[in-house]
């Protein structure tokens, strides 16, 4: 599959069409990487664009109204498409990916994404267009999944989660099939900061807006990375035990509940397009 490569004075930024995803940037002050290198060994993405759902849906089915759809695949299927690259320039790259045969059977909705990759300085802003082409309303999730690989011989245990302004925060976690708990638990954040805890393997889902901007900060104290999220209503924190990486995932919509059955337009903060309708949607990585 094809790649292309943005760069300027800071950062080399590749990105696949395989996905749309972005799988490298290399810091240029350090000559280290910075992004999971997907050894399938531990886990073979980078950071994959979750569309049109985030995480699974019970029993890999999920209702339109009195329409019943499979969906076996974890995230959607987006990750696993290629996309048309239809724009390039030396510091940004556009992919687009439209409804095909292939995708009503399984969603039934013609759609057009278009994910766009721009680079300024040490910040890379990660956009998605989401467009309703078909005649009813649209319902869907999306999210962003990047792996931020560490440095050499850092522990991602001696590492700690970056919530600027936060005294706790509240989160979810999901069972071992991969559906959210009911149980709201409470992380109680020292500076804004709590240690990443290996001995939770659960995603952390922090919902309701309550996280605007997350980071990583290395054992020494120094800031490692920085995602801006603003208008999200979620945030997730996942890392693999094996694999020196930690995610960070801006989110709109997430795995379902355990044992949810209702409707696809009831499922936690699913996105509605009327007609016709564009939304606007992105973040933002500064690697510090």
């Amino acid at each position: 599959m094809n790649t292309h490569v943005i760069e300027n004075e800071s950062l080399r930024v590749t990105v696949s069409d395989a996905g749309a995803e972005l799988i490298s940037v290399l810091d240029k002050r350090t000559r280290a990487e910075r992004i999971w290198t997907g050894d399938p060994a531990v886990w073979n993405r980078h950071a994959p664009i979750l569309f049109p759902f985030v995480g699974k849906v019970v029993d890999g089915k999920y209702r339109i109204a009195d329409q019943t759809y499979a969906m076996k695949t974890q995230h959607g299927f987006a990750r696993d498409l290629a996309f048309d690259c239809v724009g390039e320039a030396p510091d940004a790259v556009s992919h687009r990916l439209c409804a095909s045969d292939w995708t009503r059977e399984r969603y039934p909705y013609d759609f057009r994404l278009t994910v766009t990759h721009h680079l300024a300085g040490r910040e890379l802003f990660v956009g998605w267009t989401v467009e309703n082409l078909g005649d009813s309303p649209m319902y869907f999730a999306i999210g962003g999944h990047p792996g931020f690989l560490l440095p050499a011989g850092v522990r991602k245990e001696d590492c700690r989660i970056c919530f600027p302004g936060a005294d706790e925060l509240r989160y979810r976690q999901v069972s071992q099939a991969g559906f959210a708990l009911p149980e709201i638990k409470t992380l109680p954040l020292a500076d804004g900061r709590a240690p990443y805890q290996a001995d939770i393997p659960n995603t952390w889902i922090f919902e309701d807006g309550q996280v605007r901007e997350v980071g990583i900060v290395l054992p020494d104290g120094q800031p490692f990375v920085r995602l801006r999220c603003e208008r999200f209503p979620m945030l997730a924190v996942w890392a693999n035990p094996n694999g020196p990486f930690i995610c960070l995932e801006p989110w709109y919509g997430r795995t379902d509940d355990e044992g949810f059955q209702g409707t696809i337009d009831q499922k936690k903060d699913i996105q509605r397009l009327e007609k016709g309708e564009t939304r606007e949607l992105g973040y933002s990585v500064s690697f510090l």
